[in-house]
């Protein structure tokens, strides 16, 4: 398959700022290369995309087993987060404030200039139609850019041919 006709189309299923990243990540870099992208979004990947959301993803700690200590400044190793304070009060809103600053010092676009960047370069964003109406939304919830409102189904008739990667 030549590089033009390359496709790829990531499926993403969660709203939590570290799982965001990834296809947004992977999505520039396919549109550099000049591979056809098409981003999915169903379940809590909706949040990627809502208006009221996409400012506000979150990263939590509980339960995060990748989450270690090192990562908050403090040199214990490969030692990670005790569940117990993952479910304190604050410890998400200081997680997602630790996770932005580490961001922000390595200049990393947020998830809306992310989502805006891959639009202008020519990416094809689509809602799940199942989630959306199982959520109660419509289109005029989600950023510009989104370009409709699809059915699995749809969604896979539109990507045949293509890598599917689901996040």
């Amino acid at each position: 398959m030549s590089e033009e006709n390359r496709k790829i189309a990531f499926i993403c299923s969660k709203g939590n700022l570290d799982m965001a990243y990834p296809a947004l990540i992977m999505g520039w870099a396919a549109l550099g290369n000049g591979i056809d992208v098409t981003i999915f979004f169903t379940f809590w990947g909706l949040d990627m995309i809502s208006k009221l959301r996409v400012d506000h993803l979150e990263v939590a700690p509980v339960a995060n087993t990748s989450m270690k200590m090192s990562m908050m400044g403090v040199d214990t190793g490969n030692l990670g987060i005790p569940n117990i304070m993952g479910i304190l009060p604050g410890m998400t809103a200081f997680a997602t404030k630790l996770m932005h600053s580490k961001m922000d010092k390595l200049e990393v676009p947020s998830v809306r200039e992310y989502m805006q960047m891959l639009v202008d370069a020519g990416a094809k964003l689509y809602a799940c139609k199942m989630s959306v109406d199982m959520f109660g939304l419509k289109k005029e919830d989600f950023i510009d850019g989104v370009l409709d409102i699809v059915t699995a189904g749809d969604f896979m008739d539109m990507t045949e041919g293509a890598q599917i990667v689901f996040i």
